[in-house]
């Protein structure tokens, strides 16, 4: 019998918890309808698209795909760590996510820069539309995700046995999304 409520327990509470995966479920679909919107529209218009495509910078977005994988490896280590109480190797993976997500924003306001001075806005055309909404809002999930890695790094310094396995996992399965949704968005954006 405790088998089988185990198992009845794992399906229904996720790590993170079942609400933590209906967000990251509506996010994903928000971002899916979002793309299908961004392939009709260039399909609409295919010069444009290409032409705009061309001018964002595929080497930078290489590297801020790079700063957010090698990050999500960290958080990964981190929820290891934590679950076998190395609370200190825990602790610094965690910090090294949020350095990749810091470093990640840093790249990414450069980019915004380069694309204001040359007037690439978001009335520009429907392409950088498109680029400013999806990057935007992405940018500002990294931004929350950076928060939440704040506060769970934090406890994790200071009080680390009364930091919830779930809260701690809600908190990764966050950070994982943000590099699902940029994985989507980089070829999407960058490569077509």
């Amino acid at each position: 019998m405790c088998l089988e409520t185990n198992r009845y327990k794992n399906f229904f509470y996720p790590p993170g918890g079942i609400l933590l995966w209906l967000i990251i479920f509506v996010e994903m679909l928000s971002f899916g309808f979002a793309l299908v919107a961004f392939a009709y529209y260039r399909n609409l218009d295919p010069d444009t698209f290409r032409s705009s495509g061309n001018l964002l910078n595929a080497n930078l977005a290489t590297v801020n795909t790079i700063l957010l994988l090698l990050s999500g490896f960290f958080m990964a280590n981190a929820v290891k760590h934590f679950h076998i109480k190395a609370y200190k190797s825990a602790h610094s993976n965690s910090l090294s996510a949020m350095v990749g997500g810091l470093l990640f924003i840093g790249f990414k306001l450069f980019e915004y820069y380069g694309k204001l001075e040359n007037g690439f806005t978001l009335s520009f055309n429907m392409f950088f539309t498109f680029y400013w909404l999806l990057t935007g809002f992405h940018l500002i999930h990294v931004l929350t995700g950076l928060v939440i890695l704040y506060f769970l790094s934090r406890k994790l310094k200071q009080q680390p046995e009364k930091l919830k396995p779930e809260d701690f996992e809600a908190g990764a399965a966050f950070w994982h999304m943000c590099d699902l949704i940029w994985l989507l968005l980089f070829p999407v954006l960058y490569l077509f």
